[in-house]
This record gives C-alpha cells, sequence and structure tokens, in this order.
C-alpha cells in the first residue's frame, strides 16, 4: 500500500433532534450534510479532509433511552437497517467530498426479529459500508440496546470467537480504523482489543454530562489513545431536542470534543457544546508506525506478559446471553436484577468491600 500523507480529520459536534419515528432522521441527516460542507471546506484549508467522525446519537437522539420506551416498539418504529436509506444518505455525502464517515445508529440485525442493537459503521468515499461494530457495553443503567454479549452463544456460533467477531478492523488508505462507542471507551480493555486487531484509529463518541465536565471523557480518550498508541476520534453531541417539534434546546453533553494522537496528546478541541460546531486535527499514520516499530519502550503492547494478565479475567463477571430468551429490560428491572446483582458479587468474591454504616 502506498505511503499515507498527513490529512486532517474532522468530528461534528451536531445539535440534533430527538426522533418519533424513523422517517424523522432524515432531518437530522440533511443537518450533518450542511455542516459537513461547512467544516470540509474550513479544514480543507490546512491539510486536505478525509475522515468525518459524526458523533453516536446525530441520527436519532436517545430518545429510546431517555424515555425508557418499550425495546421491540422501537426496534420496529425508530430503528434503522444497514445497509438503507439512512447509510445512502450518508453514502451521497461521502461520495460528494470524497470523505470517510464514522457513524452510529441504532439498528436491527437481519437475522433477529424485534431487536435492535446499537451499531458503529464506517463508510469509504465510495458511499460504500466497509465496517459494522456492534457495540459490547452500552451505558447499562439506561441503554436499551441488545448486545452480542447478550446473546453470546448465538453470536460465536454465527460469527467466531475471535478479535474480528466482535472488535473488527478495517484496513484503508488513510489507515486501519475500528469503533468503540461512548461507555466502551471507560474500560481499557476494548480500545486494547481493537489495538491488537490493528487499529490505528478508533471512533469514540458521545459521552453526556457530567462525564464530560468531569474530566472523565478526557482522561479515557487520552489513556486509551496513549496505551495502545492510537489516534482516538472523540466528537461530542452538540445541544439536543428531545422531540422533532420540541423549540426547547437542552445541552445534555457538555461539548470537551476532542481528536488525541498515538502519544496521547490531543491534536484538536472543541470545549463549545452548544450550537452545532466541529473539531478538526491532524493524523500521521505513517508517524504512529514508525513510533510502534522503532520505540524502546513507549510502545507497550509489545511487553505484554499474556500469561499472567489472563488470570484476571479466569472468572466471569458479567452475565453472558442476558437476553437470549427475553427482550432487554427497563430502567428500574435493570437496576434491581443486574445492577444490584453485581454490585453483590464483586463484594461477595472480596474484590470491593462495603463501607462502614
Amino acid at each position: 500500500m502506498a505511503k499515507i500523507d498527513p490529512y486532517n480529520a474532522v468530528g461534528l459536534v451536531p445539535t440534533v433532534r430527538g426522533i418519533s419515528r424513523r422517517e424523522d432522521i432524515m432531518v437530522n441527516i440533511e443537518h450533518h450534510k450542511h455542516m459537513v460542507k461547512a467544516a470540509v471546506w474550513l479544514a480543507g484549508l490546512d491539510l486536505p479532509v478525509k475522515l468525518v467522525a459524526i458523533p453516536e446519537g446525530a441520527l436519532q437522539g436517545f430518545n429510546d433511552e431517555v424515555m425508557d420506551l418499550d425495546h421491540v416498539e422501537f426496534a420496529n418504529t425508530g430503528a434503522i437497517d444497514i445497509p438503507g436509506p439512512e447509510t445512502d444518505a450518508l453514502g451521497e455525502i461521502a461520495r460528494e467530498y470524497n470523505v470517510y464517515i464514522m457513524a452510529q445508529a441504532k439498528a436491527r440485525h437481519p437475522e433477529i426479529k424485534d431487536r435492535f442493537f446499537n451499531v458503529g459503521f464506517i463508510l469509504n468515499p465510495d458511499g460504500d459500508v466497509i465496517l459494522q461494530h456492534y457495540k459490547i457495553v452500552p451505558l447499562l443503567p439506561v441503554e436499551h440496546s441488545m448486545t452480542p454479549h447478550d446473546i453470546f452463544d448465538w453470536w460465536v456460533e454465527r460469527y467466531g470467537r475471535t478479535l474480528d467477531a466482535f472488535f473488527p478492523v478495517v484496513d484503508t488508505d488513510i489507515g486501519r480504523m475500528g469503533i468503540m462507542m461512548a461507555n466502551e471507551g471507560s474500560y481499557p480493555e476494548y480500545a486494547r482489543a481493537l489495538a491488537m486487531n490493528g487499529a490505528e484509529l478508533v471512533y469514540r463518541a458521545s459521552i453526556p454530562h457530567p462525564a464530560a465536565s468531569n474530566d472523565y471523557f478526557e482522561i479515557q480518550n487520552r489513556a486509551r489513545a496513549l496505551d495502545n498508541n492510537m489516534y482516538v476520534m472523540a466528537p461530542n453531541m452538540g445541544t439536543y431536542y428531545l422531540t422533532p417539534e420540541s423549540d426547547i434546546p437542552i445541552d445534555t453533553f457538555g461539548g470537551r470534543s476532542m481528536i488525541v494522537d498515538y502519544r496521547g496528546q490531543i491534536v484538536g478541541r472543541q470545549d463549545y457544546g452548544g450550537v452545532s460546531t466541529s473539531v478538526c486535527g491532524p493524523i500521521n499514520i505513517e508517524a504512529l508506525r514508525h513510533h510502534r516499530t522503532t520505540s524502546k519502550w513507549t510502545n507497550w503492547m509489545k511487553d505484554l506478559k499474556t500469561e499472567i494478565i489472563e488470570l484476571i479475567y479466569e472468572q466471569a463477571i458479567y452475565p453472558a446471553n442476558l437476553y437470549a430468551d427475553r427482550a432487554p429490560m427497563a430502567h428500574d428491572e435493570y437496576a434491581e436484577k443486574v445492577t444490584k446483582a453485581q454490585i453483590d458479587l464483586m463484594v461477595e468474591r472480596g474484590i470491593w468491600k462495603r463501607p462502614t454504616p
């Protein structure tokens, strides 16, 4: 493959309207189209723009979570298919500006009825879907999406027990790219899995208050990038209108969008999180590859003692196949049956200790 020249990547920080039905998504995509036009033109004055990242929630909002909607109903009224009209519309943008697009949507799996997943995807400059990642760890107290772990046995039988089955990476002419959405970036294992599968540039969006305003988002983004010597694209959401008809804007995310390089340093930052804006920063894949293959110290993955590390994970913690035979739980049921049970498990195993009354 030819040498990859440095380029600019752009992350949108969009104003978004939550949807009441699938058809409402096109209103958001039309808005993104205008944002891309402005952002690519401005960022292109410096270096050519080859990648645009649209944050999680930017197509549908988060009404299924905020309103504790019934999973099956939303699967049939608000979730999309990939590919489908929505990815086709984004594909038109990719072709017009000759860019790769990273994005996310609540989407159905073609083989599973009445269920939806949280799916990150990548389009190439021809508008084709070249990668899909099914989110492993949603924001568990409130997010109703299915995950591969919730139907683990089925998933392994269908796709295999490999890194590609859970942490796919696509090799492109601007670098090898993967996805860890939102809460997935809160766990170092998922970034490491992508890096071990070859990822050089990873999408990580979005995070709401208070995580963004309390520095969790920045600390995690920089740590994941530094630990694995990879770029992290982390645009956050902008202003959120709860419904298509709402005239009340809400900032539930708090800005703090960023692009972090393979040394953990922020190369693009946009603290503003109100009306639509963007974040931009340079990507130098050849420098990353040079660092990985010449450093004697700070390319840490070469020194992993895997025989010892695997001891950490010999005992299962979170239950697999949780939704193999039922739809995901609503908020209150999940808190009682899962969250409380997992905390009790950590205490019973002596990993955590309860505070003194």
